[in-house]
């Protein structure tokens, strides 16, 4: 996606063109470019055009309302979702389920370490929910680590300007 048309959607719609594209990046959807709407979403914050706790405060507002609603997707339909999945991917079977040993063994460790890797941070919401781990630790882990995530994309626009986005073209 152009950094042009990003920055016309902001001046259009606002704030609340973060939190959508935040939002849909973290239900793991293609096509929704978080890690470049957050740095750029900096970048507008060191320009004055919004606050920069506004973007954390938005980004992280988006990231945990994605991830719950992963966790509950994972906890209300996962396994069929699941069997649905390996009919389709049957290699997938073996990491999936390592996966999710390795949730039931690390818990919110686990949780927290993953929302801090690429792909991983959106996928093991779904694992954690059909485990059923307690949605308030869930929650807080969650919190911690989707705040770490964005921070780093957020921050890198903020203080590095619009040489980040060089970077992450």
């Amino acid at each position: 996606m152009n950094i042009q048309i990003l920055t016309d959607y902001f001046i259009q719609y606002g704030a609340f063109f973060i939190f959508l594209i935040v939002f849909l990046e973290y239900l793991n959807l293609p096509g929704f470019p978080a890690g470049v709407i957050m740095p750029l979403a900096g970048i507008w914050a060191a320009k004055g055009e919004i606050s920069f706790p506004v973007v954390m405060i938005l980004s992280v507002a988006a990231g945990l309302a994605g991830s719950w609603l992963l966790y509950l997707l994972g906890r209300l339909g996962g396994a069929k979702l699941l069997g649905l999945y390996f009919r389709k991917f049957p290699g997938q079977r073996d990491a999936v389920e390592k996966k999710i040993s390795y949730l039931r063994e690390k818990g919110c460790v686990g949780v927290f370490i993953s929302k801090l890797l690429p792909v991983a941070r959106t996928l093991i919401s779904i694992p954690a929910g059909m485990i059923k781990m307690n949605f308030a630790k869930y929650t807080v882990t969650s919190l911690c680590g989707v705040f770490l995530w964005n921070l780093t994309f957020v921050g890198a626009g903020y203080f590095l300007g619009e040489k980040a986005i060089d970077m992450l073209a």
